[in-house]
């Protein structure tokens, strides 16, 4: 229940007292608050009655909380309608002073403690609307700055004073409706804040919440700081908004200044009852507050009773204590003096028994306590020979600790010399690194320059085998024809052997008179296969391509057949010398001097003994032949790209052929397969 309505937790009084009531008090529920226009008007209810009914309309809980309802959405319309028209006319900026805005803020109170639960503390019930705003930060996360500015404002104390200063910066941020919105849309977290039929869960919250949004045009602007919102009285003031309803039909003067009269007597009656409501909330506040005082008072002295008890309990234990120990001591006195008493005292046996009953129990007790101390004082003794064994083995350990540690102290010494060496080593051996370091980068280098020169051999190679290829294959193929001629020569030379032969057995007496062009036949042949056999095995020359007709060698040496010579090397008589070593002079035969080398003095390969083949061929493997290059031999070079003598590590030779004269150096890999 809302200010707008009365108490409703009143007895219920009697038929007479409600009739003398409703005589003289008039409140809002027999009247329904109207929108007349841009006024607000009372229009008086039919169904009330002063008379007592049996079962009062009016008094349904859903049916008060509805016109409840209605009539607070009527005075939000009225209230919003009246700041947005004031703003415009002020300029549109408001401040805290401004009536109409302070009404707004009275009636959007109103509102949202309309239906509130109440929450049952320690001074009563309250009711208090900032929980429910409270929840707008977790909703609507901008609305996070508004509730930590609330929290961090230094004077407010009380809820009421928060939820207050939260509408002011929501209507300054201009957000409000929106806030109020997202709150209206969640009816599962305000079902914890209010009841079913409060306004915030039913359509006329979602018609404020709209209504709202026609603030946003408003700059308003509020000191916080300085203002009291915690003790300021929610009333709303209906002076602002009241005019009678039959006005705008013609009635009469009189019947205008009574419904007036009515109304001002409302609202003062309402004041009243407001006030009376505040005085009683202050009596109970201060009734509760004496109390409180009373039970903080009370606590006190409880603790003090307490603390006395304790005091006393201890001082009883003491006296216990000290009461067994007496007892222990007198047990046989007191047996020997209770025997005496009871043959003095037959008459008192019953007092006798009953004490003796008693001094056995205690005996018995101290008889149990007895054997309990016997028990403890044995696993006393039993724990201290258990604690004995343990310090000796302690001990022990102890010696055996300080032992190791002599041993771990002088490893340590031992371990910090092979620190210091290892140091010492490592220091070496970062040295001999960084010398290694060096060397590696130097053996890196000509590694590089190495691998420079061995792409470059390669392309050389290349090129070579490029220019050079369809030749050397020709050369090959001439060379294995020399050789399918040089069988065919062995093969007619052992034919021509055998029929001398079988000639020689028929006629033992006949004797050949030219047999010098047969043996010149032979040692031409002989000469032949020595030319090819000797560049095959050895590898270091490349034969001439073409060899000289069997004509020409019987025309250069035709005067040497006639004068038979010996020959240096193999000094056989059989043997005819006919050639002649262009490098020694010297005369040797077909066999001695069968091969070929170029000489600085001659342009073509000269016909050399074999000591000076092998000599030059030596002298050449070391340091290579550069012979002085014709003009013809400086054109063809250049063509072909070879004009580079030193491209291989073998000598250079001169080739002759078809076309013309070429000096390239030798490379055994040209040479044919089935000579290797």
């Amino acid at each position: 229940m809302s200010a707008l309505t009365p108490p409703t937790d009143m007895p219920t009084p009697t038929t007479d007292k409600i009739t003398q009531a409703a005589m003289e008090t008039i409140y809002l529920c027999k009247f329904r608050v109207s929108m007349d226009g841009e006024w607000l008007c009372l229009r008086e209810l039919d169904d009330i009655s002063l008379t007592p009914d049996p079962e009062p309309t009016h008094e349904d809980p859903n049916y008060l909380m509805a016109n409840e309802r209605m009539n607070l959405m009527n005075m939000a319309k009225l209230s919003i309608k009246g700041l947005i028209e004031s703003a415009l006319n002020l300029g549109r900026t408001l401040d805290s002073d401004y009536a109409p805005l302070q009404q707004f803020f009275v009636v959007m109170e109103h509102c949202l403690k309309h239906g509130l639960k109440a929450k049952k503390t320690f001074l009563g019930q309250n009711k208090s609307f900032w929980g429910p705003l409270e929840l707008v930060e977790k909703l609507v996360p901008e609305a996070g700055e508004i509730t930590a500015s609330v929290k961090d404002l230094p004077g407010l104390k009380t809820p009421v004073g928060r939820g207050r200063a939260w509408l002011r910066l929501a209507l300054m941020q201009k957000k409000l409706s929106e806030y109020m919105k997202a709150l209206i849309n969640k009816k599962e977290l305000l079902s914890e804040f209010y009841e079913p039929n409060a306004l915030m869960m039913e359509e006329e919250g979602a018609i404020i919440a709209g209504l709202l949004v026609g603030l946003n045009v408003i700059d308003a602007n509020f000191c916080m700081k300085g203002e009291d919102l915690d003790s300021q009285v929610g009333v709303i003031d209906f002076s602002m908004y009241l005019k009678d309803g039959n006005s705008t039909k013609g009635s009469e003067g009189d019947g205008q200044i009574t419904a007036i009269l009515d109304q001002k007597n409302y609202v003062e009656e309402l004041n009243r009852h407001l006030n009376a409501t505040v005085n009683n909330l202050q009596a109970k506040v201060d009734a509760l507050e004496k109390s409180n005082t009373k039970l903080t008072e009370e606590l006190a002295v409880a603790n003090n009773r307490i603390i006395t008890l304790q005091e006393e309990m201890e001082r009883v234990k003491e006296e216990s204590s000290y009461i067994l120990e007496s007892n222990r001591k007198g047990t046989k006195q007191d047996r020997t003096a209770d025997g005496q008493a009871l043959s003095e005292a037959r008459k008192h046996l019953k007092e006798e028994t009953q004490l003796r009953l008693d001094v056995e129990k205690e005996l018995e007790m101290q008889i149990s306590m007895r054997q309990e101390m016997e028990l403890a004082m044995k696993m006393l003794e039993k724990d201290v020979c258990e604690k004995q064994d343990a310090l000796v083995s302690l001990r022990q350990q102890l010696d055996d600790l300080r032992a190791l540690k002599h041993e771990l102290s002088f490893k340590l010494q031992s371990s910090d010399l092979g620190v210091k060496q290892k140091s010492e080593l490592n220091s070496r051996l970062e040295e001999k690194t960084n010398q290694m370091a060096a060397t590696i980068k130097q053996l890196e280098q000509r590694l590089r320059q190495a691998e420079r020169g061995r792409q470059s051999a390669e392309e050389d190679n290349r090129l070579f085998k490029q220019d050079f290829g369809d030749k050397i294959n020709s050369l090959q193929l001439e060379v294995e024809a020399l050789l399918r001629q040089r069988n065919q020569l062995e093969q007619e030379l052992k034919q021509e052997r055998e029929r001398r032969l079988q000639s020689s057995q028929r006629f033992p007496e006949k004797v050949s008179p030219k047999p010098v062009p047969k043996m010149d036949g032979k040692h031409k042949i002989q000469e032949e296969n020595d030319k090819l056999k000797k560049p095959l095995e050895e590898g270091h020359t490349i034969l001439p391509t073409k060899l000289q007709p069997h004509s020409d060698d019987q025309q250069d040496q035709p005067s040497l057949l006639g004068k038979p010579q010996r020959c240096q090397l193999c000094r056989e008589e059989g043997s005819p010398a006919k050639n002649v070593c262009k490098n020694c002079g010297g005369t040797f035969c077909g066999a001695c001097s069968a091969r070929e080398l170029p000489l600085p003095s001659s342009i073509r390969p000269e016909r050399v003994c074999n000591p000076c083949h092998d000599r030059l061929l030596q002298q050449y493997s070391s340091q290579p032949l550069i012979r002085p290059r014709t003009e013809r031999e400086e054109a063809l070079p250049t063509k072909a790209g070879l004009s580079q003598p030193g491209l291989g590590e073998g000598i250079t030779v001169v080739m002759e052929s078809r076309q013309g004269r070429w000096k390239f150096s030798e490379l055994p890999s040209l040479l044919p397969s089935d000579s290797k």
